[in-house]
């Protein structure tokens, strides 16, 4: 029976990531733009982008939460599940890579660095409503035991490291159930973030500010992750440098960033895109500050990110008419 559903969830779950990650055929220019505000743009470098080939039609998507073996309710909650991935992932996978599905929410993880690639998210009004009876002092960080003990990540990585288990799919954005902020502490959602001016500061100030958003569009879909930027060093070479923790070396990040994209009533979409350094950053900074273009995040990530939209269908980038409406 146990191993039917596995076969079973394999199967489904193929056939969402197949259809949700239906590149083939599918492609959209990258807007060439040349504003440079500030070091982190600089950093990103732009270039001009051409028609980009698609990704693999086939890919697979492992639940990394188990599924109750209940005959009866077997294919009701496949399906479900399915459903979920399709309607999170509507607008493209970044990437096909060890791809794990949560309840609520999809991430790529990166076996070598420890850390996710991406985690993407699908919030709306409705889902972000507070439920008085969620304790979140009782989630515990917990190891993902779907991924390869060789390429998880563990508490003993992070204790005494000096940084936090940074949340990447934001625990606030899960509070309308138990089970769902819980999965939020799964450490194959978590990287290492500076604690003080970062992660408890201007990186929460953009976690709200995106569930704010949902007061303006009827879907917000969101994507996070890290990046491993490049630095100029005193020798006037350009160096990828970046520390590890614990025994299995977890890979702590130079940037985050942020990747949203608004659906309104009427199908307008809209997309921000920023860069965070993994730093302690002064609170009174704006978050516009952080802006950047979406595509210097394609490249610094080698991800393509929401590749089912063409660039002609989104009003506003960084909250500037890009001129197609």
């Amino acid at each position: 029976m146990v191993t039917a559903l596995r076969t079973a969830l394999r199967l489904s779950a193929l056939a969402s990531a197949s259809l949700g990650g239906y590149y083939a055929g599918k492609h959209f220019g990258h807007r060439d733009s040349s504003e440079r505000d500030d070091d982190i743009t600089k950093i990103l470098s732009n270039i001009a982008f051409g028609i980009k080939p698609g990704l693999p039609i086939f890919g697979t998507v492992s639940a990394a939460v188990p599924i109750a073996s209940s005959e009866i309710d077997m294919g009701s909650k496949l399906s479900t599940a399915a459903s979920r991935v399709s309607q999170i992932m509507k607008y493209g996978f970044p990437g096909l890579d060890n791809i794990r599905s949560f309840d609520n929410f999809v991430l790529s993880y990166d076996r070598r660095n420890r850390v996710a690639h991406w985690v993407f998210e699908h919030l709306t009004k409705e889902r972000l409503q507070n439920n008085q009876n969620i304790d979140r002092s009782k989630c515990e960080f917990k190891p993902d035991e779907s991924i390869h003990p060789y390429f998880r990540s563990d508490n003993t990585d992070y204790k005494g490291s000096g940084y936090d288990r940074g949340h990447l799919a934001a625990a606030g954005n899960h509070k309308i159930d138990q089970k769902l902020i819980q999965q939020t502490f799964t450490l194959s959602n978590m990287a290492p973030q500076v604690g003080p001016g970062f992660n408890r500061n201007s990186w929460n100030r953009l976690e709200k500010y995106v569930r704010k958003l949902t007061n303006v569009y009827k879907d917000v879909y969101v994507c996070t992750g890290p990046l491993y930027l490049p630095k100029v060093d005193i020798d006037g070479k350009k160096y990828v440098r970046y520390e590890v923790i614990g025994t299995n070396h977890v890979a702590v990040p130079t940037h985050f960033y942020k990747i949203v994209v608004g659906e309104t009533h009427d199908s307008r979409l809209e997309m921000e895109a920023f860069v965070m350094p993994n730093a302690p950053i002064d609170d009174n900074t704006p978050l516009k500050n952080f802006h950047v273009p979406p595509e210097s995040i394609e490249r610094a990530a080698g991800l393509l990110f929401f590749d089912k939209i063409s660039r002609e269908r989104l009003a506003k980038i960084n909250g500037k008419s890009v001129g197609y409406f």
